[in-house]
This record gives structure tokens, C-alpha cells and sequence, in this order.
């Protein structure tokens, strides 16, 4: 049984949340303060978070990126706030999807189940082991771990998928409205901003000068592309 953790100040939207979960076979904990939902993010085994944006203690920003510099479990923020600028944010702070309240319950569980199935997918054991080496990076899609000199470089769920992506596909120029539709899918909430953005996370990770990167290449006014001869 897959472990939710919800963390949301407002009993009544946490306890539907939890209904609609425990009705479709999940195990829910609901934290109502930011403090005490992020000690529970890094201490318990949990699948996903449901992670609510204005709480009590910690904002929801502050809780995604401690939890991420962790845990590559998927995050899914959930807020009133339907300013483009909190969505690019949440995003580029690591989390998996941004859900604008009032929703519909029944959407909120679709997406857990996708996020869940999609992370599965990444790091189930019995995908074939193929580690993609390119200079002195290293990418193990089955074990979704990526290395530098032989150094472990930790990538939350989406930088990994997005660079795997543009690795699988040397010297393809694809454009951020492509790659936001390859790696976040078609029905995500979210700007192509946020590409650019997660772009950047990448290069401060795996190049030595983000300025003159050696990987990830921007084509101006077309996109990105990888180099694998580099």
C-alpha cells in the first residue's frame, strides 16, 4: 500500500483529500503544520506529498526544497495561488505538478496515481541497466543516479528525466515548449518557463562554468540541445 502524506493547514480540504485516497486504496497522514509536516516528509517512508503552498511554521517553498535536497519522492503542491510566478517557482523548487484549489477530488487522485506510476517506471529495478556515459558524466537509468568524475550528482525527478531526455538525443535541438511537453506530459500544469529553469539547475550541477556549458547546449531562439561528444 502506497503511503500519501498531506500537508495542509485547512482540516476540511486535508480530510477530503484523505477520503478520496483511503477510497482508493491509500494509506494517508495529514500534518496541519509546516514544521511538523516537513520533520514527517524526512522521517517517515512516504510515496508522495500532497503539500499545501500557505502553511503554519514552514511555507510549502521552504518544505519542497528541504525535501527534495533528500528525497526524490513526488511532490504536489497544492494552492489557492494561480499566479504564474508561484507555479514556476514550485516547479523549479523541485516539485512534480501544482494543483490550483478549488479542484476536483477525483482529478487530485488521477494525478497521485500518474505521478506514482511515473516514478515507478524510473526507478523500478527490472528496467534493462543502461548507463548513457558522455565525457565524464554519467547517466544509470535504472537506477535514476547520475555521476561526475565518478561523483554522485543528486537530481530531483524532473532535471533527471529532463536530462536523460536531451542524452538519449544528442545534438537535437528541441524547443522548451517540447521538452515541457516530453517531460512534465500534456495535461501539466505550468509555464515553459519553467524548462529554462530546470535547465539551469542541471548546469550548476554537471558544468563546470554555466556560462560556457559543456553538456547542455541553448541553440538561441530554437531550444537546447545535448553534446555527446563533448
Amino acid at each position: 500500500m502506497k503511503n500519501i502524506l498531506i500537508i495542509e493547514d485547512d482540516r476540511g480540504i486535508a480530510e477530503l483529500e484523505r477520503d478520496y485516497l483511503e477510497a482508493n486504496g491509500f494509506s494517508v497522514t495529514i500534518s496541519t503544520d509546516g514544521t511538523e509536516g516537513q520533520e514527517l516528509a524526512l522521517s517517515q517512508d512516504v510515496d508522495l506529498i500532497l503539500l499545501d503552498i500557505m502553511l503554519p511554521g514552514q511555507d510549502g517553498f521552504h518544505i519542497c526544497r528541504c525535501i527534495r535536497e533528500q528525497k526524490n519522492i513526488p511532490i504536489l503542491l497544492v494552492s489557492a495561488r494561480q499566479e504564474d510566478i508561484d507555479k514556476i517557482r514550485g516547479l523549479g523548487l523541485g516539485a512534480d505538478d501544482y494543483i490550483v484549489k478549488p479542484f476536483s477530488p477525483n482529478e487530485m487522485v488521477a494525478r497521485v496515481k500518474a505521478h506514482l506510476a511515473r516514478y515507478e517506471r524510473l526507478t523500478s529495478r527490472e528496467l534493462r541497466h543502461d548507463v548513457l556515459r558522455c565525457g565524464d558524466l554519467e547517466i544509470d537509468e535504472a537506477s535514476h543516479r547520475v555521476f561526475l568524475d565518478a561523483k554522485e550528482i543528486v537530481l530531483p525527478n524532473k532535471e533527471f528525466e529532463l536530462l536523460l531526455f536531451l542524452a538519449k538525443n544528442p545534438g537535437i535541438v528541441f524547443s522548451k515548449e517540447r521538452l515541457f511537453e516530453r517531460v512534465w506530459g500534456a495535461d501539466a500544469i505550468g509555464e515553459t518557463a519553467t524548462v529554462s529553469v530546470h535547465i539551469n539547475r542541471i548546469r550548476e550541477k554537471i558544468e563546470v562554468s554555466s556560462a560556457k556549458p559543456r553538456y547542455i547546449e541553448t541553440v538561441w531562439g530554437a531550444g537546447y540541445r545535448f553534446h555527446a561528444d563533448k
